[in-house]
This record gives structure tokens, sequence and C-alpha cells, in this order.
């Protein structure tokens, strides 16, 4: 997996919606599948969420704790 996807994962902020403001990895598991189910957004946040449900559901939220930001 790409370093570079960790990174954004674990720093980048969601830039909408009800979690605005929330880092990425640190969105609830529901509101990940709620965009698998109704589509991710297109580009590169798009990416991020479609690797973060995989991610989540495979238990793997460890992999984003080196990459967070102090």
């Amino acid at each position: 997996m790409d370093e570079k996807i960790l990174y954004e994962l674990a720093n980048m902020k969601m830039p909408f919606g009800r979690y605005k403001g929330v880092v990425l990895y640190k969105l609830p598991e529901t509101y990940v599948l709620w965009f698998k189910q109704k589509g991710f957004p297109a580009g590169r946040l798009g990416v991020l969420l479609a690797t973060l449900y995989e991610i989540k559901l495979n238990g793997l939220e460890y992999l984003l704790k080196p990459f967070e930001k102090k």
C-alpha cells in the first residue's frame, strides 16, 4: 500500500458534510459504509474513502497510527 495514502488518511480532514473537520481515519465506520452504499465522491477523496472502507472492514486501523501528526 502507498505510504502517501496512509499519511493522507491519518491527517486529512473531511472537507464537507456531517463530519466536516474530522480526520478521515477517525470517521465512524457507519459513515464510511454509507459512502460505500451511496457511492464514493469523485477524485482523490473518493479514493481515500474507498481505501479507508477496506482498512476499517479488515480491522487495520492500527496501520494509520504511525502516520498521524502529533
